[in-house]
């Protein structure tokens, strides 16, 4: 059978895009033909190398309407210019008049950025799921979009959410329920069986707060709010941000303002999670919008327990007290409140880790890449 992907990713490559990813290689490996459509195409990366040598064909689509529409736009009203996606559309238009898919995947990074593919294949009578990686309150459908979202979404095959906050937080801002929807998990970059053991005794305390370094979505600017509190200054710990992204800059700007100069550590990008676990004691994820962030997933797999704020699924994964401590909201007086909590408690860290390891294990499936692609099937 044929599936086809079409992968709303604004960034060359993003965390969700591994679940769709994992199906393909799933997918391909079983005999079956996979075809991606991906926005803001990179052809290095190796993800996109990994998933051509396994035979998948993967097509960049072009950012920008065709060269006659952008002359043509500039003596349209705006109601009438063609739009970005417009050459987008051409060449889903070929492939599925061409190929016509079995199912098509919708893989969105949000709950509403891949509407006008879904829409699109509504439109053109072609069977596809939706596949939402996270939604936050502040999103609702646009205004003009909003029928659009609703018909996308009832008439899809299936709906799949990384967590059951994102799927009733979709429902809420459509105002319709979705009967055929379901919560999927994504995969994760350590070994099922990853539980490390305990960190070598150190002069600090080694936190590690590991996200891309974006503060709407992650809130490091939270964190590095409440480190720079005067009773956090005199505690000996240690906080190491891993990841990359368009705030960086201004995070390490904010941190020398606060006077965090060797409190902080910004560690970059690393390709193994678990020598960042074999190191570091607890993960704290001051996060405002999540799915189910893999970074929680992969800490407590490590045995690790977190110190997070209560965004997208987290809440429905750490158990607060048990496996580490939940902060109420994303601001920084709940994040200096589950985080004190936490530093009561520090002689029980290594039994919340054991514990947080366990639960993990029972939540989430050891293939779940492999898993999401047998649920397709059964949808053709």
């Amino acid at each position: 059978m044929l599936f086809t992907i079409i992968s709303s990713c604004m960034h060359p490559w993003g965390g969700s895009e591994e679940l769709w990813a994992e199906a393909a290689l799933s997918l391909r490996a079983a005999g079956h033909r996979v075809a991606v459509f991906k926005t803001a195409f990179d052809a290095a990366h190796p993800r996109v190398q990994q998933l051509r040598a396994a035979g998948c064909t993967v097509v960049g689509m072009p950012a920008y309407p065709p060269f006659y529409q952008r002359v043509l736009n500039r003596a349209l009203p705006t109601h009438r210019k063609w739009p970005a996606e417009a050459g987008q559309l051409r060449e889903l238009r070929r492939h599925l008049r061409r190929e016509r898919p079995h199912l098509i995947v919708v893989a969105q990074g949000s709950n509403f950025d891949g509407l006008v593919f879904a829409d699109f294949c509504r439109r053109m009578n072609q069977p596809y799921v939706m596949l939402a990686q996270k939604a936050a309150e502040v999103y609702f459908p646009p205004r003009l979009q909003r029928e659009q979202a609703r018909q996308a979404y009832r008439v899809a095959r299936h709906c799949f959410f990384v967590s059951r906050h994102n799927l009733e937080l979709t429902q809420h801002q459509l105002g319709m329920a979705l009967e055929q929807a379901s919560v999927v998990r994504n995969p994760f970059n350590v070994p099922y069986s990853a539980e490390q053991p305990w960190p070598a005794p150190q002069p600090e305390l080694q936190l590690a707060c590991v996200a891309r370094l974006e503060v709407f979505d992650k809130g490091q600017d939270a964190l590095l709010q409440v480190l720079g509190l005067p009773k956090w200054r005199q505690r000996n710990l240690h906080v190491s941000f891993f990841g990359r992204g368009g705030d960086e800059l201004a995070l390490r700007e904010m941190a020398e303002l606060l006077g965090l100069t060797g409190r902080v550590t910004w560690a970059g990008q690393v390709p193994d999670v678990t020598a960042v676990w074999a190191r570091h004691h607890v993960l704290v994820l001051p996060s405002r919008y999540e799915g189910l962030p893999l970074a929680l997933v992969e800490a407590m797999l490590c045995g690790r327990p977190a110190v997070a704020t209560a965004a997208g699924g987290t809440a429905e994964l750490l158990r607060d007290n048990e496996t580490g401590f939940l902060a109420a909201a994303a601001t920084p007086a709940a994040l200096d409140e589950a985080l004190e909590r936490a530093w009561a408690r520090q002689a029980d860290w290594p039994a919340l880790g054991r514990a947080a390891a366990a639960h993990a294990r029972r939540e989430v499936p050891p293939q779940p890449g492999a898993q999401f692609s047998q649920q397709l099937l059964q949808l053709v």
